[in-house]
C-alpha cells in the first residue's frame, strides 16, 4: 500500500535513503512519496471507472500545495471547507468546476469568494446557511449550485470525533428538513438546487455503513422523482480507512464492486471525496531519539517530535507503527512510552509499546502519518512546525521550509503602553 521500504537494514522511501534526508534537512520533518500519493488516487479512479466520478481530494487531510498540485495534475478535483483551502485550491490552478465546498459555518466573506470564483457546488448544511447563500447570489446576481448535505443517521464504527452521519452530529441535514427544501425550490431563486451529498465519517473500514446510507439517500432520490424533482449530482463524500495497525479495511476495488451498481443506476453524475485514503500512507513524521529515561517502572523513549506536530495519537488515541530508520539486528525488544517533549501527559505517540530500544540519537518513522499530520499541527509551547519533503523516485525535494523562531512572531506586536 505503500513505497516506504526496508532494503537490507535501512528504510528507504522509493530510492531515497531517509536517514541521509534526515541527516540533511533535520528532525522533525514529515516526508511523502510521490509515487505512493499518484498511485492511490489511480487505485480509487480505477476501481470506479465504470461510472467515471468526479473525485474531489480532501483538502483537510493534507493541504501541503505540492500534494494538492500533484493530483490536480492527475485530474483530482477538490473537496475544500474553508477560505484559507479555496485560496490554495486556485494557488495550485485546480479549475472551479472541479471545487466543491463542505463545513458547517461558511462565513459570508467565504461565500461571497466562491461565488465570485464559479465553483462546482455548495455542499449545504443547513436552511440558514441555504437562505445566505441564494441572498448573496442575489445581491451579486449570480445564480449558485448548491447540494444539500444529508445526514442518514447511520453508525459508522469509527471514533465518536471522527462520526459525522448521525443526527446527533452537527453535519447535515434529515430527511425530512430536505424534502421540504426541495419542495420548496422556489423560495430560492438565486441557487440551483441540484444534488445531493452525504459523508458519514473518517477512517471506516467496512462496507456496511457505506452501503446503508447509500441506499438510503437513492430511495430519497427516488421520492424526490416521484415528486417529479430531478437531480443531476450523487456525492457520496470520503472516509474509507487505511491500514494503521492490523485494521482489514475494504479495498478501493472491494468498495466499488458493492456500491458502483447502485451508484450507476442513478443516472446521476457521481462524486467522491477520498483524503485519507489518497495521503494516508503516502507519509511518514520522522524524529529523532533525545534520551531515553528509564524509571522504575516504565522506559520512556522521548524524541524531538512531538503532539504539535502530530497530534492524532492524542486526540483520538490513534495507533501508528514505529520502526527505525536503521535497524540494529540483535538489540533488545522492550515494551517502552514513546512521547515528545511537549508540557502534557498526553503528548505521546506510542504507550506500552513494544519495540526495538533504540539509542540516543537514532531516527525513527512514525508511520502512515500522511492524512491529518502537518494539517493539524499547530505552534504549542511557541514550536516551530516541522519541514515537509517530497520524495520522487532517487530525489527529495523540500516542500515546506522549517519554521524559524522569527516566524512564531508573525502578526505579534506589543502595545505602546507596555513597551
Amino acid at each position: 500500500m505503500h513505497d516506504f521500504k526496508f532494503r537490507g537494514n535501512r528504510l528507504y522511501c522509493e530510492s531515497v535513503n531517509i536517514e541521509s534526508v534526515a541527516r540533511k534537512v533535520g528532525t522533525p520533518f514529515y516526508l511523502y512519496s510521490y509515487k505512493t500519493l499518484l498511485d492511490h488516487f489511480s487505485k480509487i479512479k480505477k476501481a470506479f471507472s465504470s461510472i467515471n466520478p468526479l473525485i474531489c481530494y480532501s483538502m483537510k487531510a493534507n493541504s501541503n500545495l505540492a500534494i494538492i498540485r500533484a493530483l490536480v495534475k492527475a485530474g483530482a478535483g477538490l473537496d475544500i471547507v474553508s477560505g484559507g483551502e479555496l485560496y490554495k485550491a486556485l494557488k495550485v490552478g485546480c479549475p472551479t468546476n472541479r471545487i466543491v465546498y463542505a463545513s458547517v459555518g461558511k462565513t459570508e466573506e467565504e461565500i461571497i469568494e466562491a461565488i465570485r470564483r464559479e465553483i462546482l457546488f455548495f455542499n449545504v448544511e443547513s436552511l440558514p446557511e441555504l437562505d445566505l447563500i441564494n441572498e448573496v447570489s442575489r445581491r451579486h446576481n449570480r445564480v449558485a449550485q448548491v447540494s444539500i448535505r444529508i445526514n442518514p443517521d447511520v453508525e459508522p464504527g469509527t471514533h465518536q470525533y471522527i462520526t459525522t452521519g448521525k443526527l446527533t452530529n452537527k453535519f447535515g441535514m434529515d430527511f425530512l428538513t430536505a424534502r421540504k427544501i426541495f419542495a420548496q425550490r422556489k423560495r430560492f431563486p438565486n441557487l440551483n438546487i441540484n444534488g445531493l451529498h452525504m459523508h458519514i465519517g473518517s477512517q471506516i473500514i467496512a462496507g456496511e455503513p457505506f452501503l446503508d446510507a447509500i441506499r438510503r439517500v437513492v430511495r430519497f432520490i427516488d421520492n424526490l422523482k416521484f415528486l417529479g424533482i430531478r437531480l443531476e449530482y450523487l456525492n457520496i463524500g470520503g472516509g474509507l480507512g487505511i491500514i494503521y495497525k492490523d485494521e482489514k479495511p475494504q479495498t478501493a476495488d472491494d468498495f466499488a464492486r458493492v456500491v458502483a451498481p447502485i451508484l450507476k443506476r442513478t443516472g446521476l453524475k457521481i462524486i467522491l471525496e477520498p483524503g485519507r485514503f489518497i495521503v494516508g500512507n503516502a507519509g511518514i513524521l520522522v524524529t529523532r531519539v533525545l534520551y531515553i529515561k528509564k524509571s522504575i517502572n516504565k522506559i520512556f523513549v522521548i524524541v524531538d517530535a512531538g503532539m504539535n506536530d502530530l497530534i492524532r495519537p492524542s486526540l483520538y488515541q490513534a495507533y501508528h507503527e514505529i520502526v527505525p530508520l536503521k535497524k540494529a539486528p540483535g538489540r533488545p525488544a522492550r515494551t517502552v512510552d514513546v512521547v515528545g517533549p511537549i508540557c502534557e501527559s498526553g503528548d505521546f505517540f506510542a504507550k506500552n509499546r513494544k519495540i526495538t530500544l533504540p539509542n540516543e540519537g537514532d531516527f525513527l518513522a512514525v508511520m502512515g502519518a500522511g492524512a491529518y499530520g502537518f494539517s493539524m499541527a499547530s505552534n504549542y509551547n511557541s514550536r516551530k512546525r516541522p519541514s515537509e519533503i517530497m520524495v520522487k523516485a532517487n530525489k527529495f525535494f523540500v516542500v515546506r521550509k522549517r519554521q524559524a523562531y522569527q516566524d512564531l512572531l508573525e502578526g505579534e506586536t506589543i502595545p505602546s503602553f507596555i513597551k
